[in-house]
């Protein structure tokens, strides 16, 4: 006796249908498992067999094969456990039912319930792609699958409620499909609460509408980390496109809570800098994202960034650059998104005071360059923005003027996203951060003056290439904060205005 039915596996963030086949024949009693399983699928023998008994099933006395196909893909984690225990049933003719267009994920308890599992969006996405029209699973969690139209999500709580259900005694009722609410609705901290450093606030509202990289300099208690946590609240709203690649991310990685089905709301991750590499970039036996995967489509904080390991800092560089982190071992090559808005933190020196018009640094001169030489210059160059962040003075705390909040400063950021959104729109991208060098000779071309100016800028301050690109980059953002279609002098001297620490405080102590 045979049975076929769907199932689904994940390989990074994406999904790739599986097939159940279960076949019951006569023997020495067995039951094996195969198909490339880890050691979690082939424990879910015995998880199948105790949920049978406890659901009040006879488990077939016979030699039972299950095959999961495609057999040359290495099958992980307990979401066969609800398709092998179905399969089973189908194929001892215990129950009869039209599975034909149904996919089934869950794993088992011992006494037959369903409990949740890893990548849930990432399967239902896949199942509407491949023409699938219900997928059966796990009640705690269906509402992930749910935010999938087209496709009917059933929400299953124990295997005795779905063979009802299959049989036709007790019908589950489909899930609704979720409808998703954008809007910040006060998520984040807000920069009304920030007093002075408008500086530093014009920069990262920059930032926010380019997409561009930051990093903070300053002395301790100037609000450097006060300003980073307020980035979020000046983001425009995620897409659902946006929405659906970051749960997917948080749904392969188990950090999804019950209580929130899908992240509508832009991410900050900012690890403390004890964090490894590999928890940075992404890894493990079977890779798992990372804390700049997790920040995709948001933001990662970097505090203190000089404290952070050499080999932690440099494992960013590609990714920054490229939008994605590749990861390779032995079980295969995987590929994660992390188009991330990169914020760091530091201060000028191991004391803090470096330059301070009050305080005096007790720092040598060795020491402070030994400290700002942890960040390589690869590195540095990456930064689109340096915002030095000073003291704040007693009259700016005491003052009784309320600073702009984030939503006055997060209108002109869509104004200047939808600018931008408008403008590359057959090109792939969606921001200013994102250009490549050809799109740069396209988008950002500057007149006589500006030229000239930037150019003298460059002989004088040793720019790099990349820093030439980012300076137009900014350039551009700054432009279309001010709604100008062309790049005037004003624009890139004000994007160099952002950029001019390297000679402050690296290029004096190299």
């Amino acid at each position: 006796m045979l049975s076929k039915l769907s199932s689904m596996g994940v390989w990074g963030i994406n999904a790739y249908a599986v097939e159940v086949e279960t076949h019951i024949s006569s023997g020495l009693p067995s039951f094996d498992i195969v198909g490339l399983p880890d050691a979690s699928v082939k424990e879910s023998r015995d998880r199948v067999r105790s949920a049978l008994k406890n659901s009040g099933f006879d488990f077939p006395v016979s030699r039972i094969t299950v095959n999961l196909a495609p057999a040359d893909i290495k099958k992980e984690g307990p979401v066969y456990d609800l398709p092998i225990l179905i399969g089973l049933l189908l194929a001892n003719e215990t129950i009869k039912a039209d599975i034909s267009g149904c996919i089934f994920a869950g794993e088992l308890s011992l006494n037959g319930q369903v409990r949740p599992v890893k990548g849930l969006l990432s399967m239902a996405v896949k199942a509407k792609e491949l023409g699938y029209k219900s997928i059966f699973v796990p009640e705690e969690i269906a509402a992930q699958a749910a935010v999938v139209k087209g496709i009917e999500v059933y929400p299953v709580k124990t295997a005795v409620q779905l063979v009802n259900h299959l049989c036709g005694i007790e019908q589950i009722t489909p899930i609704e499909p979720l409808e998703m609410d954008f809007e910040n609705n006060g998520a984040y901290l807000d920069f009304s609460d920030v007093a002075g450093q408008e500086f530093a606030k014009k920069a990262l509202e920059i930032a926010a509408a380019g997409g561009h990289n930051v990093l903070l300099i300053g002395a301790p208690g100037s609000g450097k980390s006060m300003l980073a946590k307020r980035l979020p609240s000046i983001l425009p709203d995620m897409t659902f496109e946006e929405a659906i690649e970051t749960t997917s991310i948080y749904s392969v990685s188990g950090k999804l809570s019950n209580h929130t089905p899908i992240i509508t709301q832009r991410p900050f991750r900012s690890p403390h800098h004890t964090v490894s590499a590999a928890a940075l970039s992404g890894g493990g036996t079977t890779p798992t994202p990372g804390e700049i995967s997790l920040a995709h489509n948001g933001v990662l904080f970097l505090d203190e960034l000089p404290e952070f390991s050499r080999t932690s800092m440099e494992v960013l560089r590609q990714p920054l650059e490229d939008g994605v982190v590749n990861i390779s071992r032995v079980s295969g090559a995987l590929t994660y998104p992390c188009s991330v808005i990169f914020v760091a933190a530091m201060n000028p020196c191991p004391c803090g005071y470096y330059g301070h018009p009050t305080k005096k640094c007790i720092c040598s001169d060795k020491a402070v360059a030994k400290y700002l030489n942890r960040i390589s210059g690869p590195m540095l160059d990456r930064m689109d923005l340096h915002i030095e962040v000073p003291s704040v003075k007693f009259e700016e705390l005491t003052s009784k003027e309320k600073a702009e909040s984030s939503a006055q400063i997060k209108k002109r950021v869509n104004a200047a996203r939808k600018i931008q959104q408008q403008r590359y729109k057959d090109y792939g991208i969606n921001c200013n951060a994102k250009l490549t060098t050809s799109m740069l000779k396209k988008f950002c071309v500057l007149d006589d003056e500006a030229s000239a100016f930037l150019k003298n800028s460059f002989d004088r301050l040793g720019l790099s290439g990349r820093a030439y690109d980012r300076i137009l980059k900014v350039s551009r953002t700054i432009a279309d904060l001010d709604g100008c279609e062309n790049i005037n002098v004003s624009h890139v001297a004000q994007a160099i205005r952002f950029r001019n620490l390297e000679q402050k405080y690296w290029n004096n102590n190299n």
